[in-house]
């Protein structure tokens, strides 16, 4: 009886740790699209929620710290178990580190001159979308356990590193054919260079993914073998 209710206790930490993961990604999910929602509406209201929000975050970042910090204490789990908790206390501390960068691009918000006839911002929704996509697929695979979902989503960083590259250089030429958008041009180059760590951190989750899964390590980004079609 006693080994049974160990270890329903330990599958109810286990639960309660990935319920704080989960909830932590969703508000990070939410804060990327409204950052960049704010950006582009300049919107100052809807900038200040993200920024809130992110206390929420940091919060349940802590509840997932202690957690398992309580978890590795009272259960010494090994093997898959012992997995389960370090990458679920790994992964919440990226979550955090995407939340800043959504508050990040909030921030800038009230740094745009011109919004409405500022070319560049147009650039910028498009690799948003596709590194809060990242994030959410990365987050799906954690929930169901899928190391061939989180790999599909490490082969996705490829092209929001090109999309940053891309927007740098379009940056760079429209500041130099007018020189007084470099203020504004130069904080949509700051923003873009968080949405670009955003689909890094995506990829750091799902190499965490990979690994909870199955207990090895992904080889180097450039070796990641396609999945199966």
């Amino acid at each position: 009886m006693v080994a049974e209710h160990t270890v329903k206790a330990f599958d109810e930490d286990i639960t309660r740790l990935r319920g704080l993961v989960a909830e932590m990604g969703g508000l990070a999910e939410l804060s990327i699209a409204e950052a960049m929602d704010a950006l582009v509406q300049g919107n100052e209201d809807l900038a200040a929620g993200v920024i809130a929000r992110d206390k929420r975050i940091d919060q349940l970042e802590g509840e997932v710290d202690k957690l398992a910090v309580r978890v590795l204490a009272l259960r010494a789990p090994m093997a898959d178990d012992l997995r389960e908790v370090i990458v679920a206390l790994k992964i919440a501390g990226v979550v955090e580190r995407i939340g800043d960068y959504a508050k990040n691009i909030a921030k800038r918000v009230g740094h745009i001159e011109g919004r409405k006839r500022f070319e560049p911002l147009t650039l910028l929704p498009a690799m948003n979308e596709l590194a809060g996509e990242m994030v959410h697929d990365v987050l799906t695979a954690y929930a169901a356990r899928d190391p061939v979902a989180a790999t599909e989503v490490i082969q996705r960083d490829a092209k929001v590193d090109a999309f940053y590259d891309s927007i740098f250089r379009n940056f760079v030429s429209y500041m130099v054919e007018n020189p007084a958008t470099i203020s504004s041009v130069a904080q949509l180059m700051f923003v873009a260079r968080n949405i670009e760590r955003i689909g890094d951190h995506a990829t750091n989750i799902a190499e965490m993914v990979h690994f909870a899964a199955t207990g090895n390590y992904l080889p180097d980004r450039g070796d990641v073998p396609a999945p199966a079609v």
